[in-house]
C-alpha cells in the first residue's frame, strides 16, 4: 500500500526527544484496516518512508488514535528540514 500526504514537522520534548509528522486522519483509517496483518507489536507498522530524495525504513507509531512518522536527524539534515516545515511524505507498507 502506498500513501502520500503532506504534514508539518513537530518536536516532542519528552524524555527521548524526537521529530515527527502526524499522518492525516483519512490515511490513518486505511492504515488501521491493515494494521492487524502488518504490525509487529504495540501497534507499530513497519514502513518505507520517502521525503524528497531521501528514503528510509522505520515504523509508524500509534498516538491519540492516529499514527506518527518519526523523522530522524540524518533525513532532516539531508533534506534541510526543521521543526514546523511542511513536507510531502510517501509511505509504503509491506
Amino acid at each position: 500500500m502506498h500513501i502520500d500526504f503532506s504534514g508539518k514537522i513537530w518536536f516532542w520534548k519528552g524524555p527521548a526527544p524526537w521529530y515527527f509528522v502526524t499522518v492525516p486522519a483519512e490515511q490513518c483509517h486505511a492504515l488501521k484496516a491493515i494494521s492487524g496483518s502488518v504490525t509487529y507489536g504495540w501497534g507499530m507498522i513497519p514502513v518505507t518512508v520517502q521525503i524528497g530524495k531521501t528514503k528510509w525504513q522505520t515504523s509508524l507509531w500509534p498516538k491519540d488514535g492516529r499514527y506518527i512518522v518519526p523523522i530522524k536527524a540524518s533525513v532532516r539534515k539531508a533534506e534541510s528540514l526543521e521543526e514546523d516545515d511542511t513536507v510531502t511524505i510517501r509511505l509504503e507498507t509491506g
